[in-house]
């Protein structure tokens, strides 16, 4: 399956101009089997859909995308986001007693809301890392793949789309079948996923060493 793991909607993410129903419509157009929506700093639209739901044949999990002092993680099965800002410890330590996942949001991107070198000493309460992301200049996405690398972190790639064009310009592949949020999460735990970019009309796989042993083969 192939998932995009980080989506903002225009209702709860007050930056994105992302219609949430636009954006299931167009994950299904290109070849998406499900998309996370992790707004700003909050999950309401669990409020609405419950932590997973499938809508028109397409899996929407929700998460959230929280700034910590040291910069944006993303988290997945954490009920209550706290209300005011915290240090990453903090949050990831919240994530690990809610038995959830938490994943560092493009670490290296030069808008001081990344984790930047802190995914080093963050790195024993970090899930994954999405070194892939669309929004962000291909050398610090490459900056965090090698480190994410280096500390054997699983490595993710999304799209972090605010606008319906960037849906899906990165991904993540996942090697069994997600049902719903508790299959995701266990799925970034065990490492059964892999980063996928688009390419024409297909998702391919995102990695350097990958593309070069596998030629950019075609996996949608």
């Amino acid at each position: 399956m192939i998932i995009d793991c980080h989506v903002h909607d225009n209702k709860y993410s007050d930056d994105s101009k992302l219609d949430f129903y636009e954006a299931i419509e167009e994950a299904k157009r290109i070849g998406l089997d499900g998309i996370c929506v992790t707004n700003h700093d909050n999950n309401l639209l669990r409020n609405e859909i419950g932590d997973s739901a499938y809508i028109d044949g397409i899996l929407v999990i929700v998460g959230a995308e929280v700034l910590t002092f040291e910069g944006d993680i993303l988290t997945f099965g954490l009920k209550g986001i706290p209300k005011e800002m915290v240090s990453s410890e903090e949050l990831l330590d919240l994530v690990k007693k809610n038995n959830g996942i938490a994943i560092a949001a493009h670490p290296f991107r030069n808008n001081n809301r990344g984790i930047g070198n802190n995914m080093i000493r963050l790195a024993p309460l970090l899930s994954g890392v999405e070194a892939f992301n669309g929004s962000t200049y291909y050398d610090y996405n490459m900056k965090a793949y090698k480190l994410a690398n280096r500390l054997n972190l699983p490595i993710l790639g999304a799209s972090d789309a605010h606008k319906l064009e960037k849906l899906g310009t990165y991904a993540t592949y996942f090697e069994g079948r997600i049902r719903d949020h508790i299959d995701f999460i266990e799925a970034i735990k065990c490492s059964n996923c892999y980063p996928v970019m688009k390419k024409d009309t297909e998702f391919v796989l995102a990695c350097p060493e990958i593309e070069e042993s596998f030629n950019l083969i075609e996996i949608s």
